[in-house]
This record gives structure tokens, C-alpha cells and sequence, in this order.
């Protein structure tokens, strides 16, 4: 079964206001980006409360829910890959963020 289960997940409905009813709940926000100034999940600590926004293919997160991110994180990429679709990428960060 996976853990469909057990990792909380959540979708917000009001998508304009939802960076700050997230950091009202108590989350820190990352944003995860393959831009080259973000911090490598490798070198990340992630806090109790942590939300990971993921953005869709191609055009991402829009920049003002960027902005609201207190973090930008990235997938380290070798060998001429620049990116993930975004389940791989929510993937392999959920699992580097364990």
C-alpha cells in the first residue's frame, strides 16, 4: 500500500490566500525549485513542521508563492538533467527529507 496512509498532505482550496493560511498553521514553508541559487536537500534540516510546496511541470510554482517560501530547496542534478516531472521530484524529496 505504500503510504498513502501515513504522510500528511494537503491541497489548498483558497490558492490565493494559501501562503498565509499555511504559515498560520504553524508550517515552515519550502519551495521546491531546480533553480541554482536554492539550498541541495542534501544540506537541509527540515523543521518539525515543514509544508513543500511543488509546483506543476514546466512553469512551477508561480513567483508569488515563491516569495512566500521561507526556503527554496533543490534536487541535486548530474549529468545533463535539469529537472523532474513533479511526482519524481515530490518523490525524491520526501525521501531525502525523512
Amino acid at each position: 500500500m505504500g503510504t498513502v496512509f501515513s504522510v500528511p498532505f494537503t491541497r489548498v482550496d483558497d490558492w490565493y490566500n494559501g501562503p498565509t493560511a499555511i504559515h498560520a498553521a504553524g508550517f515552515e514553508v519550502w519551495a521546491l525549485t531546480p533553480a541554482d541559487d536554492a539550498v541541495d536537500l542534501a544540506e537541509a534540516i527540515p523543521p518539525e513542521r515543514l509544508a513543500l510546496l511543488v509546483g506543476t511541470e514546466g512553469e512551477g510554482l508561480t513567483p508569488r508563492w515563491m516569495r512566500s517560501a521561507d526556503r527554496r530547496v533543490r534536487i541535486p542534478m548530474e549529468g545533463g538533467v535539469d529537472s523532474l516531472n513533479v511526482a519524481a521530484a515530490t518523490a525524491v524529496a520526501c525521501y531525502a527529507l525523512r
